[in-house]
């Protein structure tokens, strides 16, 4: 027997903890502030009130700032005890804000659309709720629209079909829906754009460590399994950000490869040369919001594998006027050269958010590097080093805000009855007993 869902009216509302957040506290880490003092703050808070789950979690966001993602997986698990909903305000309290209700998964960053720097200045009051297979939902508050945040990884698949299988009988419009972002895998999304127009997407094949064994000793060609030679890519399946992610030249590299990253399972494809007539790589970053797409940023390197943080933007008057010039032209230039591979991966992916990393090949396709929903758009880079790309990201935010609106026209609110909370178990804050004050 299906559980039915139960959604408080706004007469009604329950009372959900509201942390300081995560835009806050990652603009804090980006602009080189310390976070001992609020660590600290946040922990007496913890010891003083049992069952603090606004400071539990944001003490996690501090965890994974500073690079202890055991200790941020713990005190999640500790404030979920208390608390799987949490809410951002609107940046301006008004009276009629949207409310938005978001599907979350546990894990870290990438395990969710960030969406708190989405919507951080716009008129939405953004819940949060903590989707944990095999347990029922707890309350839902009163929302507009709702929107699948959990991202596609390995973890996440549970989760997603969690979503999937009481989404259909959701109360409210829903966005992005779990089943298409579940086959966003490296091999999914080759499988979903292999032959779109105007778009090179390489082969991603998953194999196992005996596999990639295999192919190190020689008993097996990597052209049995990308009909390509070497070099190719390879990450561990599951990695985002470039962790793990190399470029091997030959079979001779793979063993040396393996003992750095004993993990089970890999990602490996073609390796595409898509430097420019100056030697150098771009890497774009695209943001598609009901169908159409935007800049989010450009990143110009030496090296082919690319990170904004490590390209050198900060330190090139010349790279930041091209990324400038990009933004300002995007729909004029970029979005034009591309319009048929742009239209045809919007159009198969099916979701109405969606960001993608691509560049461009030598002859004029759109290259692309890898699709989710999880990628990090944000505004935290510096208005005086960064002057464009303010109004280019409120363009970018606007565009989100106005697609929450027209989702949240398409229904009109009822309210549903559904089986009451399980009961909250007690903590003796056992998360904090050995991390640092």
């Amino acid at each position: 027997m299906k559980a039915s869902v139960r959604i408080r009216t706004s007469k009604n509302q329950i009372e959900i903890p509201t942390p300081i957040g995560l835009p806050t506290l990652a603009k804090m880490a980006f602009d080189g502030v310390d976070l001992t003092p609020m660590w600290n703050t946040l922990v007496e808070r913890t010891l003083e009130t049992d069952g603090d789950a606004a400071a539990l979690l944001d003490l996690s966001t501090i965890a994974h700032l500073q690079g202890r993602p055991q200790d941020r997986l713990a005190l999640q698990a500790e404030a979920f005890r208390f608390s799987r909903v949490y809410r951002q305000r609107p940046a301006a309290e008004t009276a009629d804000p949207l409310r938005l209700l978001a599907f979350m998964a546990p894990g870290d960053f990438m395990a969710n659309i960030p969406l708190e720097f989405m919507v951080g200045s716009a008129n939405v009051n953004l819940d949060m709720v903590y989707v944990i297979p095999g347990e029922p939902l707890p309350e839902i508050p009163d929302h507009h629209v709702a929107l699948v945040a959990a991202a596609e990884s390995d973890e996440n698949q549970a989760v997603l079909a969690e979503v999937a299988g009481f989404i259909g009988r959701w109360p409210r419009p829903v966005i992005n829906a779990p089943d298409r972002i579940a086959r966003l895998t490296r091999a999914g999304t080759w499988e979903l754009l292999k032959d779109a127009p105007g778009v090179v997407f390489p082969m991603n094949v998953r194999i196992t460590r005996d596999t990639m064994l295999s192919l190190g000793s020689g008993a097996m060609n990597v052209e049995e399994l990308l009909s390509a030679s070497f070099p190719i890519i390879a990450r561990p399946a599951d990695s985002h950000a470039g962790k793990g992610l190399v470029k091997l030249e030959s079979a001779e590299e793979i063993s040396d490869y393996l003992d750095e990253w004993p993990v089970e399972d890999f990602y490996i494809a073609p390796f595409i040369d898509y430097r420019g007539p100056d030697g150098l790589f771009r890497k774009y970053r695209i943001a598609f919001i009901d169908g159409r797409p935007f800049a989010c940023h450009m990143a110009i390197s030496e090296h082919w594998m690319i990170h904004y943080l490590n390209a050198g933007m900060t330190e090139s008057a010349e790279k930041r006027a091209e990324e400038a010039n990009f933004m300002a032209t995007f729909d004029e230039d970029f979005a034009v050269r591309h319009r048929e591979a742009l239209g045809a991966i919007a159009q198969r992916a099916g979701l109405e958010y969606l960001p993608i990393d691509c560049g461009e090949t030598c002859d004029g396709k759109l290259l692309v590097f890898e699709s989710g929903t999880n990628m990090i758009v944000h505004s935290m880079d510096s208005p005086e080093l960064f002057p464009y790309k303010p109004p280019q990201m409120q363009k970018v935010f606007a565009a989100f805000e106005a697609m929450l609106h027209q989702a949240a026209t398409q229904y009109p609110l009822v309210t549903t009855e559904a089986p009451p909370l399980a009961p909250v178990q007690s903590t003796s804050n056992s998360a904090l007993a050995n991390l640092p004050k």
